[in-house]
């Protein structure tokens, strides 16, 4: 497999994201390895929060989150998915898939970093990715925390906005990333975050993690994800445990989703489910701070 990876000085003097990364070898699928970088806060025997981004961020997205949870005492664990941020990124599309993202996810989480007593909060990939962690080792999650995410299997159609995005994200000559990710904001991004989220892809050649994502989504039934994604949904309408919505009041693309997670998940029943106000898909950048207290409230009740 072969594969890019982005030169540490890329990195350098990064707004609000203090925290030195750490790595960790996880098999890429075809018999080779793959490195994935992950940052950490807060006490180490805090309480574990999983912090899942997804396309075309990375670790960086939750900044503003991690710095609450570890205030409150909890240990935050950011990883970046394979293909952004620090960590590898593979230069074939077909060498991505949805099943290879949860592995590769699943190997850093559980295998390497051992995380037990999960708490979930996972967005927009991080969801879809986090989800099915969830449901295939249910006995290592605590509680979910779903933000603007869903998990689709193909049987219902994606928005229309969601397909602009998508052929946008197909068609680009330059795929502007950090243009992307102010576009998924209500509140202004500044140049520096802006920066930052540019950081990971110094060409066009490490852009197929972002170029890629969106074809992954199942958008019809016989998606090779759809299987996978339903034997999911079996656990999740039976899953129990604590499991709260805290979707933005801006999101045309997931935001359909809220009602249905807290309609089938009987974890979900009897919360006061939030809604950020004022904030667009990356509900971290436009509310990270009161997303984090929402987080921190929700594993110390």
């Amino acid at each position: 497999m072969e594969i890019s990876r982005t030169p540490e000085d890329r990195f350098a003097d990064l707004p609000d994201f203090p925290w030195e990364p750490s790595y960790a070898d996880v098999p890429d699928g075809d018999g080779g390895t793959l490195r994935m970088a992950y940052v950490e806060a807060g006490p180490a025997d805090g309480p574990v929060v999983l912090l899942l981004h997804g396309e075309p961020t990375w670790s960086f997205l939750y900044r503003h989150v991690i710095r609450v949870l570890a205030d409150a005492g909890l240990r935050a664990v950011a990883p970046d998915l394979v293909g952004f941020g620090r960590s590898d990124k593979p230069l074939a599309a077909g060498d991505h898939s949805f099943a290879r993202h949860v592995e590769w996810t699943r190997s850093l989480v559980l295998d390497h970093l051992d995380l037990r007593d999960i708490t979930l909060v996972g967005q927009d990939w991080g969801g879809l990715i986090g989800l099915r962690l969830v449901a295939e080792h249910p006995d290592r999650f605590a509680r979910v925390v779903a933000a603007n995410t869903g998990l689709p299997t193909g049987d219902h159609d994606m928005p229309e906005v969601w397909w602009m995005f998508r052929t946008a994200v197909e068609k680009a000559e330059i795929l502007d990333v950090g243009r992307l990710v102010a576009a998924g904001c209500v509140r202004a991004l500044d140049e520096g975050a802006r920066a930052a989220y540019d950081a990971p892809f110094p060409d066009e050649v490490s852009k197929v993690g972002p170029r890629v994502m969106p074809t992954l989504v199942p958008t019809r039934p016989d998606d090779p994800a759809t299987v996978a994604n339903r034997a999911a949904w079996e656990v999740l309408t039976r899953w129990d445990k604590p499991f709260l919505t805290a979707f933005s009041d801006g999101d045309p693309i997931t935001g359909a989703m809220a009602p249905i997670l807290r309609q089938l998940v009987p974890g979900a029943a009897g919360l006061e489910h939030p809604v950020v106000a004022r904030a667009g898909h990356f509900l971290q950048e436009d509310a990270g701070e009161e997303l984090g207290r929402i987080v921190a409230r929700f594993v110390r009740g």
